[in-house]
C-alpha cells in the first residue's frame, strides 16, 4: 500500500475525479475562453517548476524526496526558504490548473479537499518526522519559514 500512498498518485485520482465531473456533470456550467486557458497553463507550468525546483534541491543534498521515508539531510535552501512544501503545493497548482483546462466548474470544490488529504496524509507526518530528527533546526526553520506560502 505504501507504493500506491504517494501523492502522484492522488494528484491522478483527483484530476481523474475532475475529467469525468467535466464530461458527464458539466450541468451547464464553463469557465471556458482564452483568459481561463492561459490561467490554467500558468498554474500547471507553475507547479511543474516548483516540483523541479524542489527535486533538484533534494538531490543537492542527497535525501530521500519519497514521503514516507525518514531524510538523512534537512532542505532549507533554494524554494525551501519560501516554503516548506513545494512540491505538495505544485501538486495543488497542478490540479487547480487541470481543473481549469477540463472546465470542470464543480470540480472546484476537490481543490481544497485535495490540499487537506495532503497535508493530512503525507505534511504533517514529514513535519513529524523532521521535528523528531532535526529537532532545533527544524524548530527554527518551522518559525521562519510557513507551510505552503
Amino acid at each position: 500500500m505504501r507504493r500506491i500512498d504517494l501523492p502522484p498518485v492522488w494528484l491522478v485520482g483527483f484530476a481523474v475525479l475532475a475529467w469525468l465531473q467535466s464530461r458527464h456533470l458539466s450541468f451547464g456550467l464553463s469557465l471556458e475562453g482564452g483568459f481561463t486557458d492561459l490561467v490554467s497553463g500558468l498554474l500547471i507550468g507553475g507547479g511543474v517548476l516548483l516540483m523541479v525546483l524542489a527535486v533538484v534541491e533534494f538531490r543537492r543534498h542527497r535525501t530521500t524526496i519519497i514521503p514516507h521515508e525518514t531524510p538523512s539531510a534537512m532542505v532549507q535552501t533554494g524554494i525551501y526558504k519560501r516554503s516548506r512544501n513545494p512540491i505538495y503545493l505544485g501538486d495543488v497548482l497542478i490540479l487547480t490548473g487541470l481543473v481549469l483546462r477540463f472546465d470542470a466548474v464543480l470540480s472546484l470544490v476537490l481543490i481544497p479537499v485535495f490540499a487537506w488529504v495532503l497535508e493530512r496524509r503525507f505534511i504533517l507526518p514529514e513535519e513529524d518526522r523532521l521535528r523528531r530528527t532535526f529537532r532545533a533546526d527544524f524548530a527554527r526553520y518551522e518559525r521562519k519559514t510557513r507551510r505552503w506560502v
